[in-house]
């Protein structure tokens, strides 16, 4: 099986950088979008109706930002757009498809730099979606978790590690959570077949970092680790453009 998991930076503009001809190309069996930046009434027909997949949003209330997004070939047994804790739910970061082999969490974790708000807004996501997903592991589900985290891991994570070590996204407390969170029962599937790769997932557009490659890896997919040994394939498609971020592909046998 073969999945895609992207931070778009709006589902709109993307559709006029050569989205469809992107899927056309890839053939995902599912594709996960991050920050969708559109309610789905804002929506044309063709961004609802992409050949055979069927499609899920999730929008924040707030126009013109955040929002998920999942376009699947296989059907869901059942779709949520919450993993319990409505504080979270006006924001749009979330969707579940829970399907026979798995269950896929497509979700936009919150950004922490604007402000102590949104760092502690950040901080509390990660904890009440921790505390979810232990549960889950510890009934032996299977999970593949993806979206952007807003956080790089280690140092090899990032261009510049030391002049961020106090900026949110690098944080020691955000970098934590992420070691409990593998401990709790998951494993980053680009590092677990790329332990020594310095590969980045986003950049940023206000400095041309992408053009010097001064990136982050803040993208992921992570796997339960009961599907460590399906593992195929996992990547990040630095060659693709249209967002400030590159889509991770995730190939596993199921």
């Amino acid at each position: 099986m073969k999945l895609i998991s992207w931070n778009v930076n709006g589902i709109r503009a993307i559709a006029r950088k050569g989205f469809f001809d992107f899927i056309k190309d890839e053939k995902p069996d599912i594709l996960c979008i991050q920050e969708t930046k559109a309610q789905e009434g804002q929506l044309g027909f063709d961004l609802k109706h992409v050949d055979e997949y069927k499609v899920s949003f999730h929008s924040a209330k707030r126009k013109g930002y955040s929002g998920v997004a999942t376009y699947s070939s296989k059907t869901a047994g059942s779709i949520e757009t919450s993993f319990g804790s409505k504080e979270f739910d006006d924001e749009g970061r979330v969707l579940i498809h829970k399907f026979k082999e798995f269950s896929l969490y497509n979700i936009y974790f919150p950004n922490g730099k604007a402000s102590k708000a949104r760092l502690d807004y950040k901080m509390k996501f990660y904890e009440a979606f921790l505390k979810h997903i232990k549960l889950k592991i510890q009934k032996g589900e299977k999970i593949i978790i993806c979206g952007d985290v807003n956080t790089a891991h280690h140092p090899i994570d990032l261009a510049r590690p030391k002049q961020n070590e106090k900026t949110s996204g690098f944080l020691p407390t955000e970098r934590a959570w992420i070691d409990d969170f593998l401990k709790a029962g998951f494993v980053d599937s680009f590092r677990a077949l790329h332990p020594k790769t310095t590969k980045y997932s986003w950049w940023s557009m206000r400095t041309r970092a992408r053009d010097r490659n001064v990136g982050w890896r803040i993208d992921y997919f992570y796997i339960s680790k009961n599907l460590k040994s399906r593992l195929k394939k996992a990547d990040i498609l630095t060659d693709v453009i249209g967002s400030d971020h590159a889509p991770l592909l995730l190939e596993i046998n199921l």
